[in-house]
């Protein structure tokens, strides 16, 4: 039997129970040609008596050698960790296994939204990324989040974020194509086998699929598609039952088959994609107003990656590279670890030391809304925001108690350094990425890393799924301002990459990998970055204690924003003596309180590997080595 007619227990390295139809897994895993492919909505060959895959176990740690890999999803994990034992990289298997998130995880990842990539390279000891941020249609206006009707801004939830008009040009299919070509050794059609006989076999619901099904009941319901895939019968998939995506598997099968540009990008679906967001398909029922979007088809056609420079801090003896912008991820943590560099957290007590934490947030995310955007667009001072002399000016403000908030930003025109008046107060910087997205940290046995965060924004998406293709539309536009400010940085503009949060971070000692990690969660990725990496170098947690450890996210509000368990943990001591104002966590819209939801390795000596994945927050993740021994 050939590697491509392997079925879907072998291609996710799981052993079955019972029986599991051969002929119908073998055509998925392989493949099939789109002339012997079941139609899209029908079930597999055989599927009646096929028995579905009962999921990997969730470990959050695993110690071992030979390479690792960590995410949020157990089958995603176990796809990842296959392809390692099969002889394939680390950028593989990230591709192998963002392409099986958006199976398993589709309200948070999938073809038709974006990321960023983070490679390190072994043998020349660099580190690279690819900006696959989602792009603005050429047409867009200004005024695009303005309801002419009223002249005001449309309600962002679930107005905004339920239309058309925050659809971004996808850029994930094309980082999976671009990444396998610089780094990768199998072809896009092989790295793409797993996540297609995982969507045509089906697999086990969980408690958050089902969950995050229930929370956005009505905008699944507003579109016909939507409603048929995710909502079959009316009702949320239960858990424990399989679910199965055959038109998501078809169309994975055309991209791997013919490339990202031939089907995806230029073609029939290309043309869908634009027809859906310009006139999204909506019930009638519905009371949604779902505003259409501008995209067009050259938008699609003329979409490019970009691969560029990452950030670069320099943290007690360590090398935290993270992303430039259009993300805003690698200058906000890299600034703040540089506005904390001057105090010894590790000789504070716990309170002191998450004053310090939650000071420097603040004061590199008042720098964040005042100076990053898409550089393309905007002069980024990029240089600026991580100048030791800049961050040494800015932690000045940090004192004995909480600063009022919002605190202005810095001025990276006049900076020395030394310590001059306390800033004041000014608007605060409008937040509106949602806490979903996901996130995957993978090594090989050659020494390579991939951290790779990705996602479609908000849970679920625009809500819209392309009909008859199985995969949600972003809402990634919502990450623009909403009301045009010509002296914004993150401003609408024609063409041009919404700032993200999102913060994949590869860390070196002496150019060689120390840790490498990453998280979902809207802006407070970067807090849980920053506030993970304070945790094991400063506080001297271990890497899953630092994962573990609850969490808190300042960014430049009135009121900091903290997981029930900190405030039970530091609450009192953050508020009566240092000034601090702590309110649950929790948007409002679902019932989750998590912040973050992480995904690490540590390296040690000797090839030793730490992976390790959330124990908790969003149902626990995966973590797995290649081998436990040597």
């Amino acid at each position: 039997m050939s590697r491509a007619q392997r079925p879907l227990a072998v291609l996710l390295g799981l052993t079955l129970s019972g029986g599991l139809a051969l002929g119908a897994v073998e055509a998925a895993s392989a493949g099939a040609s789109l002339a012997t492919a079941p139609p899209a909505g029908a079930p597999p060959a055989g599927a009646a008596q096929a028995k579905p895959i009962a999921a990997p176990p969730k470990t959050a740690t695993s110690t071992g050698y030979g390479g690792a890999v960590s995410s949020v999803d157990p089958y995603a994990s176990r796809v990842g960790l296959n392809v390692l034992k099969k002889g394939g990289n680390a950028t593989d298997a990230a591709v192998a296994m963002a392409s099986a998130l958006g199976v398993t995880e589709p309200y948070s990842a999938g073809i038709g939204g974006g990321g960023y990539f983070v490679h390190y390279d072994a043998k020349t000891r660099t580190v690279q990324t690819l900006d696959g941020r989602e792009t603005a249609p050429r047409r867009m206006p200004s005024d695009a989040f303005i309801d002419p009707e009223t002249g005001e801004p449309y309600p962002f939830t679930p107005d905004l974020v339920t239309s058309g008009v925050s659809v971004g040009t996808p850029g994930t299919p094309a980082t999976w194509e671009t990444a396998l070509r610089r780094w990768g050794t199998q072809s896009l059609e092989q790295a793409l086998r797993p996540s297609i006989a995982l969507a045509r076999n089906g697999f086990r619901v969980d408690a958050t699929f089902h969950q995050q099904t229930e929370d956005n009941r009505e905008r699944f319901a507003a579109f016909p598609a939507t409603r048929r895939l995710f909502l079959p019968g009316g009702k949320a998939p239960a858990v424990g039952s399989t679910f199965r995506n055959p038109d998501l598997a078809d169309t994975l099968t055309a991209i791997g088959r013919r490339g990202t540009k031939a089907a995806f990008y230029t073609g029939p679906l290309a043309r869908l994609i634009v027809r859906t967001v310009q006139d999204p398909p909506t019930s009638n029922a519905t009371t949604l107003p779902v505003p259409p979007g501008t995209m067009s088809v050259r938008d699609l056609r003329d979409y490019r990656l970009r691969a560029q420079a990452p950030t670069s801090t320099r943290y007690r003896g360590y090398d935290v590279f993270g992303m430039a912008p259009s993300s805003s991820g690698g200058s906000t943590v890299g600034e703040a670890l540089n506005i904390l560099e001057g105090d010894d957290l590790g000789a504070m007590d716990a309170p002191e030391a998450l004053h310090h934490y939650l000071e420097a947030s603040a004061l590199a995310f008042a720098d964040r809304g005042a100076y990053v955007g898409d550089p393309a667009y905007v002069d980024v001072p990029l240089r600026d925001l991580l100048d030791d002399r800049f961050a040494a000016e800015r932690a000045c403000q940090i004192g004995d108690t909480a600063m009022a908030k919002p605190t202005e930003a810095g001025d990276v025109d006049d900076y020395d350094g030394t310590c001059g008046a306390t800033a004041a107060t000014t608007e605060p910087d409008e937040d509106t990425e949602n806490i979903s997205t996901t996130n995957l940290t993978v090594t090989d046995r050659w020494g390579d890393v991939v951290e790779y965060t990705l996602t479609i924004e908000q849970t679920g998406g625009s809500g819209i799924v392309v009909p008859g293709k199985g995969f949600l539309l972003n809402n990634e536009l919502t990450d623009f301002t909403t009301v045009y400010d010509p002296a914004d940085p993150n401003r609408i503009q024609p063409g041009k990459r919404p700032r993200s949060s999102m913060s994949p971070t590869i860390v070196l000692k002496d150019g060689r990998p120390f840790l490498a990690l990453g998280s979902p969660g809207g802006s407070t990725i970067i807090t849980t970055v920053l506030q993970v990496l304070v945790n094991h170098v400063d506080l001297g947690m271990s890497l899953p204690e630092a994962i573990a450890a609850p969490r808190a996210s300042q960014r430049n509000t009135a009121t900091v924003t903290a997981e029930p368990a900190f405030i039970t943990a530091y609450g009192r001591a953050l508020e009566e003596l240092y000034g601090h104002d702590l309110v649950p966590s929790g948007d409002g819209l679902t019932s989750a309180s998590d912040i973050g939801a992480a995904t690490a390795i540590r390296f040690g000596r000797g090839g030793r590997v730490v992976a390790v994945a959330e124990p908790v927050r969003r149902g626990g993740g995966a973590a797995y080595v290649v081998r436990a021994a040597r």
